[in-house]
């Protein structure tokens, strides 16, 4: 019961990582909102967890919609102690000029500006209580990047950086600010970021993995719980990877 009297909001949580992150917060004794574009989705993963858990439908891209998601979870608990900045997407595998201004436009909104957006709405919140931890789900992307998902990469090598940034500025008001960054896994976007999910095209991915298997919800959730608890009180900035050994 690490987070216990803890509360989060998870955006994207109520499928893939998201959702992984919802489940171990939920059983180490937070009180988990769960933010998602698919409201529905988010309502039955919030069902699932019972008390524990509420549903709250967000357009990470758009500021109202990130301001009403931050007001909503500081009315019903009084404060956040954690943010998870974990919606994102991708283009598909694609010559970095045959990208779409539109699917550009989409990848900018929700990998990157989102994390301006909830920064500006909840950072003052934690300022004022000089206390709070926000991470961000990055990728390997960042690190090690795919040829073909260059503007997908290009948006999570900029959430590393924010990071960094973010955790030098606000360590002076006792939040912390760290990273994950996952191999592709086991989520809605796998089939994205290969193009077409056939066992000679997951053959292909894993082979890149010494440890031979894609990340999994659970992985995440499980460092996600540590970095978030009070267990890592000195662990900012950093941006953990939970690869199987991809950016070796």
């Amino acid at each position: 019961m690490r987070l216990t009297g803890k509360t989060a909001i998870v955006t994207g949580g109520a499928s893939g990582f998201g959702a992984g992150i919802v489940r171990k917060f939920t059983a180490e004794g937070a009180r988990v909102m769960i933010a998602d574009i698919n409201g529905h989705a988010a309502g039955e993963l919030a069902d699932q967890m019972g008390d524990h858990a509420f549903s709250f439908e967000v357009d990470v891209s758009n500021g109202t919609s990130v301001n009403a998601m931050a007001r909503a979870a500081i009315e019903t608990w009084g404060h956040v102690d954690i943010l998870i900045n974990n919606a994102g997407v991708t283009h598909l595998p694609t010559a970095l000029e045959d990208v779409s201004e539109a699917d550009f436009d989409r990848v900018f909104n929700i990998n990157m500006k989102s994390v301006y957006l909830t920064g500006r709405a909840l950072v003052p919140h934690m300022k004022a209580r000089k206390s709070g931890s926000i991470l961000n789900i990055a990728s390997t992307a960042g690190v090690s990047p795919r040829p073909r998902l260059n503007w997908y990469n290009a948006s999570k090598g900029w959430m590393i950086t924010a990071t960094k940034t973010m955790a030098v500025e606000l360590a002076p008001n006792g939040i912390r600010v760290n990273a994950l960054n996952p191999v592709a896994g086991e989520t809605p976007l796998l089939k994205s970021f290969m193009g077409e999910d056939t066992p000679e095209m997951r053959a292909k991915f894993l082979a890149t993995i010494p440890l031979g298997r894609f990340s999994t919800p659970q992985d995440m959730g499980n460092a996600a719980c540590f970095l978030c608890s009070d267990e890592a009180s000195m662990i900012t900035g950093v941006a953990m990877e939970v690869d199987g050994g991809r950016c070796i």
